[in-house]
């Protein structure tokens, strides 16, 4: 079956170690994606703190090179995106976890456009000049149940407009309760949540509320179900995959589930330690969600959103 996997790390971390993203020995690499039936590959920058521009400079030098050399098409368009699911070509969705490397900079975002970033997220585990993460951290101890209420800063409000009219997606995760209620309130534009869970199945700040999935569904955006153990919970990695897309279908309806993997960012779980083992996972939950629902989940809800916000042609 032909997916696409909204989030992963693995531009990052091939960058950071001098790998060839084609064949790195990591998580993921093109030829192993493509191997497992992956369309198209959302490959995230990543960057830590803010005022990191030099760092991620690097990162999007990094794959400039990788595009000659990467078998892989830069999907700007729908038109692109099309091609992948066709089979024709294998896909590269360059975005950015983590806006805060700008310094609060709203002209960079402008550049981003350019550089052929399609999806962008504002805060990952530290507050910056943007927004609060939802990962409290008090007295340098993270507390994982408690939720972070605070919202965006003009410049987050400033960054998300500029994103909106630059078609570029933007990603709640990470992002507090606040500032995710800020942006999904009375909002009309698509917003992803990359690689998120739902809260419900296991209480970790990082996991949405039913509230935020229905926020997510009701603006018609859609939710990438993270594969961490952390954020998924205990036991069997495909059942418990498997409750997260359940609960989040219940609250928000078939058309806002999706994948986001997160390979590369996280520990390999036990059943599910690459890209490789996406057809198995496949096969299970055909078994539990049925062909239609498992299209949606596997690349129609996605392709939706992206053709909405990142349009057609250039």
């Amino acid at each position: 079956m032909k997916y696409i996997d909204l989030h992963c790390d693995t531009l990052t971390e091939c960058a950071r170690k001098g790998a060839n993203l084609f064949d790195c020995p990591l998580q993921t690499n093109v030829k192993r994606l493509k191997a497992a039936g992956c369309a198209a590959q959302c490959f995230a920058v990543f960057t830590e703190g803010e005022n990191a521009m030099a760092e991620a400079e690097e990162y999007f030098s990094f794959y400039e090179s990788q595009k000659e050399t990467g078998g892989f098409l830069p999907v700007l368009n729908y038109n692109d995106l099309e091609k992948c699911l066709r089979g024709e070509v294998f896909g590269s969705i360059l975005t950015v976890e983590n806006l805060g490397f700008t310094g609060g900079d709203i002209n960079y975002i402008e550049r981003l456009a350019g550089l052929g970033v399609k999806m962008a997220s504002l805060v990952w585990n530290n507050q910056n000049a943007f927004a609060y993460p939802n990962l409290i951290n008090r007295g340098g101890k993270f507390l994982f149940e408690e939720r972070e209420r605070r919202g965006l800063s003009a410049a987050g409000t400033l960054a998300v407009e500029c994103l909106d009219e630059l078609k570029i997606i933007v990603d709640i995760s990470h992002l507090s309760d606040g500032g995710a209620g800020d942006i999904l309130r009375g909002r009309k534009i698509p917003v992803v949540a990359s690689h998120s869970n739902a809260a419900k199945v296991r209480n970790v700040s990082r996991n949405l509320t039913d509230d935020l999935i229905k926020g997510v569904a009701d603006c018609g955006g859609v939710i990438g179900v993270n594969f961490c153990k952390d954020f998924v919970g205990e036991g069997d990695i495909f059942e418990g995959v498997y409750r997260h897309i359940s609960h989040i279908i219940k609250v928000g309806g078939e058309d806002v589930i999706a994948l986001g993997s997160d390979f590369d960012g996280i520990p390999a779980p036990e059943g599910l330690e690459s890209c490789d083992k996406m057809p198995a996972l496949f096969n299970y939950l055909s078994g539990r969600l049925g062909g239609v629902v498992m299209e949606k989940l596997a690349c129609k809800n996605f392709t939706r959103v992206f053709k909405e916000v990142c349009g057609e042609v250039l």
